[in-house]
């Protein structure tokens, strides 16, 4: 559509590298994102040029300020303007003059316009902290003040030859929050109304504001501390007035509700909640007086996607049957409607999907387990193939060459009747009549599922591992955010790592019992942050069931992690100081008898390296001897620098390999 040749900035002789691009409204405009830099996990700042398709003339915004500072660059609807932050201001820039004027004048290390501090971004999603109007005229805005939030210093020992503090403000379990508040700019006079969000700033959070289908109100999700209250607020944009039009309460937590779509000229909204004991789409009156319940029975929603308000349909993601697998699903905009599967027969597995605003197309891609994805352009409601996009042809055939074993998904039943989604990979030259040992990869956080039939990196690696004559397993454990109900979720309130724990044992129990081709002298388990904490519980925990196991970057002592997550799954720990200490697993480190590679990044500005020394010192101090290896200045995710995503996951192997013998044995 735009050759690279008008991608070449003057001066220059190389276009420019594309790291993200937008067009604006009408289709005339083209920004490109490039020159980026990485804000914690993403790389949300850098540069933004913008190519006008009309007379081809390209020109960088922001030329004023610092290179590679501006951040969620957006075209106002109407097309004329550009807003973006920078240095946690936010700016506004004319596309015809590129006069550039300034919307926040106080934006500082602790003032943050427009964007968020650590927490923010990491536990509520949310990077990008302004919304244009519809009209064009205004523009709502986050604002937090983390004046008084504890800096947490890591130290950089690598690259100089005097060490180095990095400073990271990030509110741990219990500790001062950021305060909160939106407002609105009037673009006319940069004059800006803050909203009266009633309650303690500190002690509340905004956590979605959008525009209410219109220029006039926004509306805001006000959870408490607690995070068991979410308030549905309409704000005026002209006079700050409040008002709360619903309300989502939950004896142990409430989730934030992406899903929130308006429709029918805004005098309705889609809400998703789990008041009946199941994920719902409910459809909600402007005022919140009506409140009518879309789909019914026995089953999650997991997201909505799309609402056809012209043919009174709603498109959503549902998987009824098989909780590890995703489809496409419609039902009418009226209560208690029958649903109807849309997602071919043919495919299995996860299926995701962008749908066109007449819902008459959309892309769909499909993958599963032991299959890469496939994309393609689909008609709807049929959903016939109208032309394959990437099919991934070289990277199957790739697969397809490496001699893997298909993963087999199942159910197991605990002692206690709880029944638990698996999944395993045998070995190819697997042989019923002898003994394997078994590796457990372990999540079991409320975070995400293990158990899922779909492509991911893990997979072939896991697939690596299992051709060395291991038996892979998985087991999602209560708490995980499966699609079984709001009863499987929520009852891991205040007994992360107590409940979650007790499945794992049961089920690898119930395992060994079902298949006398499981080893049960040669157990490993392992996994990463959650999934850490997870595999340091079991060895702490269950020591006499696992022979080794490997932890990377776990959580150790629960109050070392962020407010906002483990007070959303813990409560207080001002209230509740026994439960964090239950359920931490530093404290049962004592009990440990086998073998533990404990990885940690000492850079990891989430789960902080603090989390394993003092683990570390636990084991030292109950003479308890293991394996430790720490990765200088990287992150949560250990892959900066050169080899280091190459060098951890063979030391991972080669320990397993040492410290797990592999293959099989006669019974």
């Amino acid at each position: 559509m735009v050759s690279a040749q008008y991608l070449i900035p003057a001066g220059s002789e190389k276009p420019l590298s594309i790291r993200d691009y937008k067009w604006s409204p009408d289709g005339s405009k083209l920004l490109i994102f490039t020159n980026t830099q990485r804000v914690w996990r993403a790389h949300t700042r850098g540069d933004y040029w913008v190519l006008d398709l009309d007379d081809m003339n390209l020109f960088k915004l922001g030329f004023e300020l610092p290179e590679s500072s501006l951040m969620f660059t957006k075209f106002s609807p109407d097309n004329k303007m550009a807003a973006y932050v920078s240095n946690n201001n936010i700016y506004m820039e004319s596309l015809a003059d590129h006069k550039i004027t300034q919307l926040t004048k106080d934006g500082s290390r602790t003032i943050i316009n427009g964007t968020f501090d650590w927490v923010y971004e990491e536990e509520l999603s949310l990077r990008d902290g302004f919304r244009w109007s519809p009209d064009s005229k205004k523009i709502a805005l986050w604002q937090l003040d983390a004046e008084g939030v504890n800096d947490f210093y890591m130290i950089n020992n690598a690259d100089s030859l005097y060490s180095k503090l990095i400073p990271v403000q990030y509110p741990k379990a219990g500790t001062k929050n950021s305060a909160c508040k939106v407002g609105v700019i009037t673009i006319e006079d940069s004059d800006i109304k803050w909203m009266n969000v009633p309650g303690d700033a500190r002690n509340n959070y905004i956590a979605r504001m959008d525009w209410a289908a219109g220029s006039d109100e926004i509306y805001v999700q006000h959870l408490n501390r607690l995070q068991n209250k979410n308030e549905v607020m309409l704000c005026n944009a002209s006079s700050g007035e409040v008002k709360t039009i619903l309300t989502e309460i939950d004896e142990a937590w409430v989730d934030i509700d992406d899903d929130m779509l308006w429709f029918n000229d805004g005098k309705n909204f889609t809400w998703v909640s789990e008041r009946d004991g199941w994920r719902h789409i409910y459809i909600v009156s402007r005022d919140g007086s009506d409140v009518e319940l879309v789909t019914e029975g026995d089953f999650d929603v997991i997201s909505v996607q799309y609402i056809d308000d012209k043919n009174g349909w709603i498109y959503f993601i549902a998987s009824p049957e098989d909780r590890g697998q995703r489809y496409l699903y419609r039902v009418k905009l009226e209560a208690n409607g029958n649903i109807e599967r849309l997602t071919s027969m043919e495919f299995s597995g996860t299926s995701r999907y962008s749908i066109s605003k007449n819902s008459a197309w959309a892309i769909h891609t499909a993958s599963d387990f032991n299959s890469p994805s496939v994309t393609s352009l689909v008609s709807l409601p049929d959903h016939k193939v109208v032309r394959k996009l990437v099919e991934n042809k070289k990277l199957k055939e790739t697969v397809d060459a490496l001699n893997i074993t298909n993963a087999e998904f199942f159910t197991i039943t605990t002692e206690d009747g709880v029944e638990l989604d698996g999944m395993k990979i045998a070995p190819p030259n697997f042989d019923p009549n002898k003994k394997y040992p078994v590796l457990f990869y372990v999540y079991s956080e409320p975070g995400s599922q293990t158990v899922l039939d779909s492509w991911g990196f893990f997979n072939l690696y896991h697939q690596m591992i299992a051709q060395k004559g291991y038996i892979i397993m998985s087991i999602d454990s209560r708490g995980t955010p499966a699609p079984k109900g709001r009863e499987w979720r929520k009852s891991i309130y205040r007994k992360i790592g107590i409940l979650t724990s007790q499945d794992q044992a049961s089920a690898l129990k119930a395992i060994a019992e079902k298949w006398d081709y499981i080893d049960t002298a040669r157990i490993g388990i392992w996994g990463w942050s959650g999934g850490g904490s997870m595999t340091l519980n079991m060895l702490f925990r269950y020591p006499e069931l696992y022979k080794m196991g490997i932890a990377v970057a776990p959580v150790g002592d629960l109050r070392f992690y962020d407010t906002i997550y483990q007070e959303r799954y813990m409560g207080l720990p001002s209230v509740n100081a026994k439960d964090y200490k239950n359920c931490s697993p530093v404290h049962f480190a004592e009990n440990f008898k086998g073998d533990l590679l404990l990885i940690h990044g000492t850079g990891d500005d989430n789960v902080h390296y603090q989390n394993s020394e003092v683990v570390i010192n636990e084991l030292i101090k109950h003479n308890k001897y293991f394996t430790m290896f720490a990765y200088p200045n990287r992150s949560h995710s250990i892959y900066e620098g050169r080899n280091t995503t190459r060098h951890l996951f063979t030391m991972m192997s080669n320990y397993l390999y040492e410290h797990l013998k592999a293959g099989g044995i006669d019974k």
